[in-house]
């Protein structure tokens, strides 16, 4: 694993260009194995999207990434059994089911790994399956699903899951009939698939709201599209200059995708004001801290950028509360945290949080990808050198992470540590 040695203290001023996102990347590949030929642009270089190409080429698509631009081509595509290593180190696998499904009525596949952020059952996914017409048989670590027909329905999620909600719009792309989803996510990400898809020749509405519908078609066409840029990634790097009192201009963002989390940050004190297509964010002080905050699904505010903002609370006046109501293990960073002077107290899903003057440089580890962007961030802020070990967590979600940073004149490194 690599680890990133930072030395902390320095304010971070200058621009950034976000590149694809993460989120919306991920599904968008899996949904290529229902079409033909696939050129898809704006691809991060990002360890997730290499493992979902290799997934791509063991199905038997014929796979070309260079530069940020993957060419997917489906058409020989054979095999309805997804690797069992790939599957076991990403969640986002699971996204594949439901085009196997959709073009080959059956599947096999493996449960799916990815961070540990709690229970993160798949039972949506296959009631879905189910009420689409397919058998499902579940193992102790495999499942797979078949069907002679599958036929559009109503399908109500008990909660609006993203990955569930984008996995039912692949499913039901090429399925008989009308599908309709309620209590549908509402995420961005989820409005990129349905226009990758719409621009594949699918026919679909809704995505943005809590009710989309898909009527099948026969068949997609050639597509080439643009992924969306990554909204986390944004709102990390916004904190990232919040936390050390600099000043930023983050470029290629979509303002309505981003409120969220830049209203949170005008909330304590940033200064925040919007470009066509750009934020700047300057804190020239030690931000006031939230009284609460809670993490749901869009349109409120994420998860993914829970640990961020947590690292800048650790370090802002006054004291605040962190609700988690998404994920129920969301908090390995925590004793992390801690172990840089943060005080922070957990009661399962909920965090008290007394902002300190100073967080100190020690050596910590990264548990998941959202939290190892949260201890670099604390790195950045912290007295003295940090070492943040898990980079590999890191790698999964952010490119080159440590080159944005350094351009805006942060002092960190990328190496391999001891033990690779």
């Amino acid at each position: 694993m690599g680890e990133y040695h930072i030395i902390g203290g320095r304010r971070l001023r200058g621009e950034v260009v976000i590149g694809g996102s993460k989120n919306a990347a991920l599904p968008i590949l899996a949904a290529a194995v229902l079409g033909k030929r696939s050129v898809i642009h704006n691809c991060p270089k990002i360890s997730d999207v290499e493992c979902t190409m290799e997934i791509l080429r063991i199905l038997g698509c014929v796979v070309e990434y260079n530069g940020h631009t993957a060419v997917i081509d489906a058409r020989g595509m054979t095999s309805h059994e997804l690797p069992k290593e790939q599957m076991t180190k990403m969640r986002s696998s699971m996204l594949f089911t439901g085009g196997l499904l959709s073009r080959f009525g059956q599947f096999f596949a493996y449960n799916p790994g990815g961070c540990e952020l709690g229970k993160r059952p798949i039972n949506l996914h296959l009631d879905a399956f189910r009420s689409l017409g397919a058998e499902v048989i579940e193992g102790k670590e495999e499942f797979s699903a078949k069907a002679d027909k599958l036929e559009g329905c109503k399908i109500c999620l008990k909660f609006p899951s993203v990955g569930a909600t984008q996995n039912i719009m692949i499913a039901a792309t090429l399925t008989q009939g009308v599908t309709t989803i309620e209590n549908a996510a509402k995420e961005p990400e989820v409005v990129d698939l349905q226009n990758f898809l719409v621009a594949a020749g699918a026919k679909i509405a809704g995505a943005g709201t809590s009710t989309i519908v898909i009527e099948g078609v026969r068949e997609l066409h050639d597509v080439e599209y643009t992924i969306m840029s990554d909204r986390i990634v944004a709102g990390t790097y916004l904190t990232a200059a919040a936390i050390t009192q600099g000043s930023v201009r983050i470029k290629n963002v979509v303002h309505e995708d981003m409120r969220p989390i830049v209203e949170k940050l005008a909330d304590m004190g940033a200064i925040v004001t919007q470009e066509i297509g750009a934020i700047n964010l300057s804190a020239p002080y030690r931000l006031k801290s939230l009284r609460h905050l809670e993490t749901n699904p869009h349109p409120a505010f994420p998860t993914d950028m829970q640990p961020q903002i947590m690292t800048l609370l650790a370090t802002a006046h006054d004291n605040c509360t962190i609700e988690e109501a998404v994920f129920e293990a969301r908090d390995k960073h925590v004793p992390e945290l801690v172990k840089m002077g943060a005080q922070i107290k957990a009661n399962k899903n909920i965090f008290h949080i007394q902002g300190v003057a100073q967080l100190h440089g020690t050596t910590v580890c990264a548990k998941d990808l959202r939290g190892g962007a949260a201890l670099i961030l604390a790195g950045l802020a912290a007295q003295g050198k940090t070492i943040v070990k898990g980079g590999v967590y890191v790698e999964r979600g952010y490119e080159a992470m440590h080159k944005d940073l350094q351009s805006l004149g942060a002092d960190i490194k990328l190496t391999s540590s001891k033990n690779d």
